[in-house]
């Protein structure tokens, strides 16, 4: 069968309301969703070609010219205006619903649409074309009076509509003189007319993410940046368990026809404990008390922990490939699952730790730390001193070559301080002692086997002299004083070797799959945020305003850029590449007593 190849990009906004997610082009069509939630079968794949049409839900205007594109401020709420070469056009606005409803947050796996002409008498078109068992197939539809289901593996879905269900169902075309609505969710009749519901689930939705905006602690500069970095790692939290993903698509290569096609649409541990130290920065401390409770629930009682997991808290995630799906532009294969699961990666001891960390300290918690979360957290303190030293395959996930990667020491080194510091902060003075001693140890060890006095650097493990760029995170977990002259040296190291134009390789030595192509965009976050911290502010601050601009139309991110003219490759939306702009904006922003 010939394979029909889209002209797909990551031009592309998100909406979600912590139940779910769905991509939306610049045309207004819905182009990746996963349904009943992240994880699930992707009944709207067109992203991922489907080798059969199909796999979207879109509205045509006839004689289509072009269209704009942007969020009602400060919310999850997406605005497209489509335009015809004749003066007409229409207004499409996209949420999912949320808000707060007895006593819970009200957030259905849901779609609402409302459609509304702006000018002249624009003729449009609804496509609805769910597919299913990963695009293999177009599932069984019924239809009634006012709405049309389709029977997806593990999901229902409805759409519910004030429009003619005949134009829908028919994918008739018809000119839009006046508003119409359409809901898409659960096989359950809507007890109102569309319309009302609709109007009221906007109104409620569109205050929901204001309230929520309105109370985080933003800095001076930047804000309309880091608002939306904010509201999109809160797209990114599935809040039935508290998983945070890491993004909510699979298999959007790395770099043009690379096979590091990978799927994203899990719980990392290390990822989720940025998202919660981001958020944490800006008081959004919810994310961190979710977040804890799901790493309650998946941690053995040895401590024994996976890179990563299941939203659902699944340990297994055998890798596949799908032959349904041809891949982004054609550029296979299209992987479900996620092999890294077998890994050992020791610096998620000290990853979960330090995410957990605010929760002892900060006194507007409702349900703070107190010495029995401090012993649920204590197993995960001998697992990294235990491993410390032990090859793993990193953070970078190397696939067939294991070292003792400096990162992951100083990650373990993390876990014990931090415990040393939660243990005195509850007044336990032999446990703080405890977990000292062993932090000294760690930090020992790793400067010396690390160090490279011929270089002048730290390397990225004990036994290479390669440089990468998670070193420059040694003063921001507090491994090194960021003046210190061996971290001066490193960074200025990794900006020699791995710097190329504004952007930033994790690495430049060959791994599994070759030489990496892409600038991996939270490492230049991370490199701003190392200038800065070593004294070069203003270096700093101009690097991060030419990143900020190759953010896409909506002020969003991927994994990775293309470093000449920015592309973006990678899966989308990145959790990883927003922590790195809130957290650079947040140390280069001017303070608030300047403006004032």
């Amino acid at each position: 069968m010939q394979v029909p190849v889209h002209d797909s990009n990551l031009q592309l906004g998100v909406i979600g309301n912590g139940s779910f997610g769905a991509l939306v082009d610049q045309r207004g069509c819905v182009v990746w969703s996963c349904l009943p939630a992240f994880d699930g079968d992707p009944a709207f794949c067109r992203l991922l070609t489907p080798v059969q049409e199909g796999g979207d839900y879109g509205i045509e205007l006839e004689d289509f010219s072009h269209s704009e594109q942007a969020y009602v401020p400060n919310t999850a709420i997406l605005r497209t205006v489509l335009h015809d070469s004749h003066g007409g056009s229409v207004e499409i606005l996209d949420f999912a619903p949320r808000w707060r409803q007895n006593s819970r947050f009200y957030r259905p796996v849901s779609i609402i649409r409302r459609l509304k002409p702006l000018a002249g008498s624009p003729r449009i078109r609804v496509r609805v074309r769910p597919l299913a068992d990963w695009g293999a197939r177009v599932p069984e539809r019924t239809w009634g009076s006012n709405h049309i289901r389709w029977l997806l593996p593990e999901f229902t879905l409805r759409l519910t509509t004030d429009m003619p269900v005949r134009f829908v169902r028919d994918g008739l075309p018809f000119v839009l003189t006046h508003p119409v609505h359409l809901v898409m969710g659960p096989d359950e009749p809507l007890a109102r007319s569309v319309s009302g519901y609709v109007t009221e689930a906007l109104a409620q939705t569109t205050e929901y993410w204001r309230e929520w905006v309105r109370y985080l602690s933003i800095p001076l500069d930047w804000q309309e940046a880091v608002i939306r970095s904010a509201i999109t790692l809160k797209l990114c939290q599935y809040e039935d368990s508290g998983a945070i993903i890491a993004a909510m698509t699979t298999s959007i290569p790395e770099a043009p026809g690379s096979s590091r096609n990978w799927d994203y649409r899990y719980c990392w541990l290390r990822d989720a404990a940025f998202v919660v130290r981001a958020l944490n920065r800006l008081g959004a401390t919810r994310t961190m008390e979710e977040f804890l409770r799901y790493i309650f629930n998946i941690a053995t009682h040895d401590g024994h922990l996976q890179p990563l997991y299941g939203i659902g808290f699944e340990e297994h995630l055998e890798e596949h490939e799908v032959p349904s799906l041809a891949g982004y532009r054609g550029m296979g294969p299209v992987r479900r699952g996620n092999l890294a699961w077998m890994q050992k990666q020791h610096d998620v001891y000290g990853s979960v730790v330090l995410a957990s960390t605010q929760l002892f300290f900060d006194q507007r918690l409702a349900d703070p730390g107190n010495a029995n979360t401090f012993a649920r957290l204590e197993p995960l303190g001998e697992r990294a001193f235990a491993l410390y030293d032990v090859p793993d395959s990193g953070l970078w996930e190397f696939r067939n070559r294991a070292e003792v990667h400096t990162y992951t020491a100083a990650m373990c080194w993390v876990a014990c301080d931090r415990l040393a510091k939660i243990a005195l902060r509850l007044g336990l003075e032999d446990r703080a002692a405890y977990w000292r001693e062993r932090a000294d140890i760690i930090h020992a060890a790793t400067v010396e086997r690390a160090w490279r006095p011929q270089g002048n650097h730290f390397s990225a493990s004990f036994q290479s002299d390669y440089l990468d760029a998670s070193l420059l995170l040694l003063a921001k977990f507090g491994f090194l004083d960021a003046k210190d002259p061996r971290y001066v040296a490193t960074v200025e190291a990794i900006g020699r070797e791995l710097r190329h134009g504004d952007g930033m390789f994790r690495y430049v030595a060959p791994d599994d799959f070759g030489t990496p192509e892409t600038s991996f965009t939270i490492c230049t976050f991370w490199y701003i945020d190392a200038l800065a911290a070593i004294g070069r502010k203003d270096e700093a601050r101009e690097l991060f305003e030419r990143v900020l601009a190759r953010r896409n139309h909506l002020g969003l991110l991927s994994e990775d850029m293309a470093f000449e003219d920015g592309e973006g490759w990678g899966n989308f939306p990145q959790t990883y590449s927003h922590v790195g702009l809130i957290i650079a904006a947040m140390r280069l922003s001017r303070s608030w007593q300047e403006a004032s």
